[in-house]
């Protein structure tokens, strides 16, 4: 009895530790997503055209920024051991390579994309129309490219702390300026009523042009911030200390994020080719596939929330070599996100037209848009669980069986479905979105095989 009322008292002691980490992490995913459909949402009123621009590109910016995501899960499992095995110093050190590795990857990237921004659109089968526009924007929120890489590492250097605040106050700041910057720019001149009192708005009325210049200045703004609140980190802060090469933690650090990338980067071209096979669909189709996938991307916000919480206890329950609490950890974020987002599903299919209506006026991408947004609802939980499981193996540094699962899910199922759907059989979005569903099924699948099996996690705590 008196076991029984310990497991349960360590169980809710978890559960507010897990909650005070995630719901910084939550609000922040909350934010990122609603000046995303703030945008989308005034790009919208420009038209169809408007937001098949800018949504065209949307895939290839998960693709440019993927290394930095992925070195930034490299830096956070490495800190987060580090701290829960005491090892302060080291983590300090880590913390200097982040900014190594920031200060490369903002270079290598950003002159990368500028190089391709005026080809793209037509590598990707962009219609005539759009493409001048979507070069445009792409090229654009692609100049500070430093920032963008700063924004996502050293956000990812504090939350490996338990600073999940931080980042979160810094996307409020950035997203308070992008709304604020869009409204300014997209627009032309417009007169604002509050009641019968009538305010005049200047809007340099650049259209999509000026919502990427909004972006771009958004994310030099986080960048400059984020690097600011990790020199005044109170654990891993390098003020004092030269910034310099450690060759062993570096090494540590890419050997786990390295993996990632190559996942990231491998998916992220599928799903960049995934893109391009639904232009071939036409402007209207690939207009409701993008409004369609920002308007989801609210639903897990949850799971994504929880995600690095998921990955910062996990390294720290590996660093104190603790497998019950590992274990515990896991158990209990996988639950959870998995309860959250089936709230969240049951939303999304139950008013799929209002989300589409936020974003567009024309009737036939709402309708279209609304039939595969009720599709994909009901493996939001699926989808939950995969994101709180893809967190706990980077959180320990188990990435490699991941990566091979993400490859051979995109491109084995994903993509090969998608092809034949739309060029042997020529069926419609639908199809599409049936063959994107089919790609996370089964890589929850093979990813909870591996769970259930525990190799992940005595592998790992035999290495220590």
């Amino acid at each position: 009895m008196l076991n029984i009322k310990k497991d349960l008292n360590q169980r809710k002691e978890m559960i507010v530790i897990i909650c005070s980490l995630a719901w910084p992490s939550v609000v922040e995913q909350a934010l990122q997503t609603t000046v995303q459909y703030v945008s989308s949402a005034m790009v919208g009123r420009l038209g169809a055209k408007a937001s098949a621009a800018v949504g065209l590109t949307t895939t290839v910016n998960w693709l440019i920024n993927s290394p930095a995501f992925a070195m930034g899960i490299g830096v956070l499992s490495y800190i987060s051991l580090c701290i829960g095995a005491k090892k302060v110093e080291k983590a300090k050190i880590a913390a200097i390579q982040s900014i190594i590795i920031t200060i490369i990857l903002g270079i290598i990237m950003g002159i990368a994309t500028l190089s391709i921004s005026p080809f793209l659109p037509k590598w990707l089968g962009a219609a005539p129309e759009i493409q001048r526009n979507a070069s445009l924007y792409f090229g654009i929120i692609c100049l500070p490219m430093l920032f963008r890489v700063a924004t996502i590492i050293f956000g990812a250097v504090l939350r490996s702390t338990g600073d999940t605040k931080t980042p979160m106050k810094v996307n409020l700041i950035m997203n308070i300026t992008n709304i604020i910057l869009n409204f300014i720019l997209i627009y032309g001149n417009q007169t604002i009523f509050l009641g019968k009192l009538k305010i005049p708005v200047y809007g340099a009325g650049l259209g999509v042009v000026g919502s990427a210049i909004a972006a771009a200045i958004s994310y030099t703004i986080s960048g400059i911030l984020m690097f600011l609140a990790l020199y005044k980190n109170k654990i891993v802060s390098p003020k004092g200390k030269k910034i310099k090469l450690n060759l062993p933690i570096m090494k540590r650090c890419v050997n786990v994020g390295f993996p990632v990338t190559i996942e990231r980067v491998t998916t992220c071209l599928g799903q960049v080719v995934f893109s391009s096979l639904v232009t071939r669909l036409g402007t209207l189709a690939f207009a409701a596939h993008s409004i369609a996938l920002t308007a989801e991307e609210a639903f897990y916000i949850p799971g994504y929330g929880m995600q690095a919480a998921a990955s910062t206890l996990a390294g720290n329950a590996l660093g104190e070599k603790n497998e019950k609490k590992l274990q515990q950890v896991s158990v209990t974020m996988i639950a959870i996100a998995v309860a959250v987002m089936t709230i969240t599903g049951t939303i999304l299919f139950l008013f799929p037209d209002f989300m589409m209506s936020i974003f567009i006026k024309d009737p036939v991408v709402i309708k279209s848009g609304s039939s595969v947004l009720r599709i994909v609802a009901i493996s939001e939980p699926m989808f939950g669980a995969l994101i709180i499981l893809e967190g706990i193996f980077n959180g320990v540094g188990d990435t490699k069986t991941p990566v091979f699962v993400s490859i051979l899910s995109m491109w084995g199922v994903r993509i090969l479905s998608t092809f034949l759907c739309v060029y042997k059989f020529k069926l419609g979005l639908k199809a599409v979105w049936l063959c994107m569903i089919a790609d996370n099924i089964f890589r929850f699948t093979l990813l909870f095989i591996r769970f259930l099996s525990g190799a992940w996690k005595r592998n790992k705590l035999l290495r220590k």
